[in-house]
């Protein structure tokens, strides 16, 4: 027989919980303890399942059965009720929002990724996407939308920018349908939408006669000290901008003339080595009673416990009077794998320098301490033509006999 209102609230407790039951699936459980909670039974997908309903008195017998018929036709229709109240309250707590789905993913990918992929990933996301689209439920955004905003990076001239916005939007909603938060991915949409990216010119200095110019203006830099040994060494290794920043004391063997950047650090994930030649080795003796006893070999002018700005040695550039058409820190990448390919060293050699991610199967077979000891006599032969090229040396080697593979 169905409840009624006074069953209900002159129900007693017993010894062992009990059950009231009203019909459909509906229930009152009563505990030892008094607590009187409405329950539905209902089967989904071939499993019982059990769907609290609320405390009485503060849900009543009518609530309850409201309730229980608004979790049958939800259930009629083909969807777990219990799951549905989930997404109901996670869009009600924010969950579903494009900003909180797209912190997830980024935090969930934190370990895969190096630091400075991951801090500047993070501030695109909240400088071009989360101020506008990170309130919106990922579900509610479309095509239009997240195209208007591609649009106004597109307006600033922020071609590439745009792309990369879209791209990583298109890996937060992918997440997003995933882990059931939304139904598809605006971004696909968006093919041939935007204006291609001219890919631009990296501003490097290769000529040799300019080559010299440069270093000998670096051997004549006025500014910090920390600074001056980044752009001596800067040429000598040829690493990422941010991998040489960031570069730790603790990677660094003086004694074997070594330094092994971890894997954490290096943009494409895997350990790399840097074999010193003696000129290199002596900018970091020259700085280590300056720098040793911290964790960063070029720490920040204002806190030590972070490692020095990334726009400094742009910036000591500038004052150098190089403009940004002319030399960047990144230039010097450029720089070496210009010269090394002109004057005759095996691009393997290079390339694996560089630490390039390497696609031809043939050369990925090589192991890299197959390359090491090559490596090694061509890093010292680039710091020797560099002191050439210092000097104002009139005659300089640009081709030589084209080194074998190990």
């Amino acid at each position: 027989m169905a409840l009624t209102d006074s069953a209900v609230r002159s129900a007693k407790p017993e010894a062992k919980r009990r059950k009231l039951f009203d019909g459909r699936g509906l229930y009152l459980e009563v505990t030892p303890t008094g607590s009187k909670r409405w329950r539905l039974k209902y089967r989904f997908a071939g499993k019982e399942k059990l769907m609290s309903l609320g405390v009485y008195p503060d849900v009543s017998l009518k609530d309850a059965r409201d309730k229980r018929d608004r979790a049958r036709s939800i259930l009629a229709s083909g969807t777990d009720p219990m799951e549905q109240r989930k997404a109901e309250q996670a869009s009600r707590s924010g969950a579903n929002r494009f900003e909180a789905i797209g912190r997830e993913w980024l935090e969930m990918r934190r370990r895969e990724l190096a630091e400075s992929t991951y801090t500047k990933t993070l501030w695109m996301l909240e400088a071009f996407v989360f101020p506008t689209l990170g309130k919106m439920q990922a579900q509610e955004i479309t095509a239009p939308t997240l195209l208007m905003e591609l649009r106004k990076l597109e307006a600033r001239g922020k071609h590439e920018t745009a792309h990369r916005v879209k791209q990583t939007c298109g890996r937060i909603f992918r997440y997003a349908i995933a882990t059931g938060r939304a139904e598809r991915d605006p971004s696909a949409d968006l093919r041939g939408a935007l204006a291609p990216v001219v890919s631009e010119h990296r501003a490097t200095i290769t000529r040799p006669a300019q080559m010299g110019e440069l270093l000998r203006a670096i051997d004549g830099y006025t500014g910090q000290f920390t600074t001056l040994c980044a752009l001596r060494l800067a040429p000598l290794v040829f690493t990422r901008p941010g991998e040489l920043r960031a570069a730790e004391w603790d990677e660094i063997d003086l004694g074997a003339a070594e330094w092994r950047i971890p894997a954490g650090r290096m943009k494409m994930r895997a350990e790399h080595i840097v074999p010193l030649s003696r000129q290199a080795k002596s900018i970091l003796e020259e700085l280590q009673p300056f720098t040793g006893n911290g964790r960063y070999v070029f720490p920040g002018v204002r806190t030590s416990s972070r490692p020095m700005s990334e726009n400094t040695v742009n910036a000591a550039l500038r004052r150098m009077g190089y403009t940004k058409d002319d030399m960047t820190g990144h230039g010097f990448r450029s720089m070496a794998s210009t010269r090394l390919n002109e004057m005759g060293w095996n691009p393997d050699l290079i390339e694996r320098q560089l630490a390039h991610a390497e696609r031809n199967k043939v050369r990925a077979a090589y192991n890299r301490a197959e390359y090491l000891a090559e490596r090694r006599k061509m890093m010292q032969a680039w710091a020797d033509y560099l002191d050439a090229l210092r000097e104002g040396a009139e005659v300089v080697p640009i081709h030589q006999k084209r080194q074998q593979a190990p």
